[in-house]
C-alpha cells in the first residue's frame, strides 16, 4: 500500500491528468483487429484508403483499449482503486489512423464518498485524446470506485 499515490481525497473535481503521448504503429492496429474486429478497413491499409475512414483505422475498441493503458500508466497503478461498474459514456469522434501520436487529459469529474460502503468512494473521470493534429478522436466518461485513505473521509 505504500505506493499508492491517488485516494478519494486526491481525486478533486476539476483536476486534470496528462497522459504520456502514444504513438499507434499499423502492425497493431492489424494485430488487434485480427483478433478482434477483423474489418477489412483495420486489416489493410488498401481498405482503409477506399472506405470512409480515410487509411488503415484503429477499431474503435482498440483506441478504448489504448485509452484504458494511458489511464493504467498514468493513475490507476498508483491509486487505490477496486474497479469500475462500467462506462457511461463512449464517442468515436475520429478516426485513429496508422501513424498517430494520441495524447490528451483525464479530468476529474466529480468524487464523492459511497454511503452503502464506508470507506469508498466513487470518482467520475472524462477522458479526451487528440491526435497530432489537435483533433479529438475520443471521449470516454465513466465513474471509478476508489478506497479513501480513512474510512472517516469517505
Amino acid at each position: 500500500m505504500s505506493d499508492i499515490r491517488y485516494w478519494l481525497e486526491d481525486f478533486t473535481p476539476g483536476r486534470m491528468f496528462h497522459p504520456a503521448p502514444r504513438t499507434v504503429t499499423s502492425g497493431e492496429i492489424v494485430e488487434f483487429a485480427r483478433e478482434f474486429d477483423p474489418q477489412p478497413f483495420h486489416l489493410s491499409e488498401e481498405a482503409g484508403k477506399a472506405s470512409i475512414l480515410g487509411g488503415l483505422a484503429a477499431s474503435g475498441w482498440h483506441s478504448c483499449s489504448i485509452a484504458m493503458r494511458l489511464f493504467y500508466d498514468t493513475i490507476l497503478q498508483f491509486s487505490a482503486g477496486e474497479g469500475s461498474p462500467g462506462i457511461d459514456l463512449t464517442e468515436w469522434r475520429r478516426p485513429v489512423l496508422a501513424g498517430d501520436t494520441l495524447a490528451g487529459t483525464i479530468a476529474v469529474l466529480e468524487a464523492r464518498p459511497m454511503r452503502s460502503r464506508p470507506g469508498l468512494g466513487i470518482v467520475r473521470l472524462r477522458h479526451e485524446l487528440r491526435n497530432q493534429r489537435d483533433e479529438l478522436v475520443l471521449v470516454m466518461e465513466h465513474p471509478f470506485i476508489v478506497k479513501a485513505r480513512t474510512e472517516a473521509a469517505a
